[in-house]
Order: C-alpha cells, then sequence, then structure tokens
C-alpha cells in the first residue's frame, strides 16, 4: 500500500509568493499527493494563479472564501483532507526538493504516525539563513516526544507530517496554535519517525513574528496547559539563558 499525503496552503493576498509554493508540490516525484489550496478570499493576482494551476494539476482542490483567521483556514482544509498524513505548506514555504515527499512515504510503516525532520529558514529572497538546528540553541532529536516541546517549539510546523486521523483541529484565538496542535499529536502518535531530511523551506516572518509580545503570551498558555505552571516558568527562565548564551557565542564567531 502506498500511504496518500494532502498537503495544505493557506495563503490570502499571496500572489508574489504562492507560484514558487505551488510549483514545489507540483515537481514532487511521488504520485499520491492530494494539494488542497485554502484561499481567504483574496483581492489581488491569487486566484488567478490558483485557478491556472488548477487546470495543469488534477489532483489540486481549492476554495476561496473569507475566515476568521489563519487557524480557522487550516481548519478548513482539515476537513477537506481525504489523505492518510497532513503536510501544512504555507504561502511562501516550499518542499526542500523535489523528491521529498517520496522520501517520506518510503519511511512510513501501518504504525507510523508522525514523519519530521529539519527545515531550511529563508529569506524573501530565497537565499537560505541556515537549517533551525544550525541557529538553534537544540536540535531535533532522534526520538521526539511531547515533552520535547517544554523547551520551545523544536519541530517547525511545516516539517511535521501527521497521520490525519490523529490531527485534531487547531485552537483559535492564538498565535501559537501550531505550538498546541504539535504538543497534542505527540501525546496521541504511536510510532515518530526521524527523517534525517530537511523537508521544508520555511518564509521566515510569519504572524507570530509579527505579533511577538502576544506570541509569547500565547505560548506561555499553551505551555502551561500541558505541563504545568511551574515547569513552564522553569522552561521559560531556561529559554532566555539559552537565548543569550547563543548570542554571546554567534557574537564571538563574528569578531573572529
Amino acid at each position: 500500500m502506498h500511504p496518500t499525503f494532502s498537503i495544505i496552503t493557506v495563503v490570502f493576498n499571496g500572489e508574489s509568493i504562492l507560484p514558487g509554493t505551488i510549483e514545489s508540490v507540483r515537481m514532487q516525484t511521488y504520485p499520491h499527493i492530494e494539494y488542497i489550496i485554502v484561499d481567504g478570499a483574496s483581492k489581488d493576482g491569487s486566484l488567478d494563479i490558483i485557478r491556472a494551476a488548477a487546470s495543469e494539476m488534477p489532483h489540486l482542490r481549492w476554495i476561496s472564501e473569507p475566515d476568521k483567521g489563519l487557524y480557522d483556514a487550516m481548519n478548513k482544509g482539515l476537513r477537506l483532507a481525504t489523505g492518510d498524513f497532513v503536510l501544512f505548506l504555507n504561502g511562501g514555504d516550499h518542499l526542500h526538493a523535489s523528491d521529498t515527499v517520496e522520501k517520506v512515504a518510503a519511511l512510513t510503516t501501518p504504525q507510523t504516525d508522525l514523519l519530521y525532520g529539519e527545515t531550511l529558514l529563508v529569506n524573501d529572497a530565497r537565499q537560505p539563513a541556515g537549517t533551525m538546528s544550525e541557529l538553534s540553541t537544540r536540535h531535533v532529536p532522534e526520538h521526539l516526544t511531547w515533552r520535547d516541546y517544554l523547551g520551545g517549539m523544536l519541530v517547525v510546523h511545516q516539517s511535521f507530517v501527521a497521520r490525519r486521523s490523529i490531527a485534531p483541529f487547531y485552537i483559535q484565538n492564538n498565535l501559537c496554535a501550531d505550538f498546541d496542535w504539535c504538543i497534542r499529536i505527540l501525546k496521541k502518535s504511536r510510532e515518530n519517525v526521524h527523517t534525517h531530511l530537511i523537508l521544508t523551506d520555511y518564509l521566515m516572518g510569519g504572524l507570530s513574528k509579527q505579533r511577538h509580545r502576544q506570541s509569547l503570551k500565547d505560548r506561555f498558555s499553551v505551555m502551561r496547559e500541558h505541563f504545568g505552571l511551574l515547569p513552564t516558568l522553569l522552561a521559560h527562565a531556561m529559554i532566555v539563558v539559552r537565548a543569550g548564551w547563543h548570542k554571546v557565542k554567534r557574537l564571538g564567531k563574528e569578531k573572529y
């Protein structure tokens, strides 16, 4: 049996970044892909791009209608998905290579509930800044568990391929709903597979980056719910310490 993958792209007024995202899906060598685009009633040329892509990609389905925000739109994508696994690849993000899904599929077993890997961060010019592990104080673990998220977002949401049957809907009114989503999946998953691959190229920025202070509050709320108040307070203290140490090391490298 060949597992099917539902790749979901959420976009709003993304005519400048959407073509590359679609192309990274179109060029995949693995045939068992369902591609879903959820457009939030864009006012630019996004719909023309989607319609043109749909005429060439028979496995692409799309809707365009107003939504109540990013995670409402992502929930719409989940409702439309029919694949064995789901992966969110939002506007501006790319699958890293043409054989990414094929390599991921080869690692699945009937017990696999989650596959995860590295993420390459890129800027607006698509220039790589480095992987998350290279830019962070923590590395992607060989055996990922939900408790690993006590230290923060360890595996980027876009490099988190979950079995659809255990994927919950996103909570609303929280900028860190993707953080909560990953934890809840890990609490349910039976077998988690480290792919040892760069799965996605992630366009730096995003909603939580733009509203950093609120994002920190929302992350604290999610962590408190899953880990309790005291562990969350201690974890945030360690996050601050690690961030400071990482900055010192980076400045030292730049100096020499």
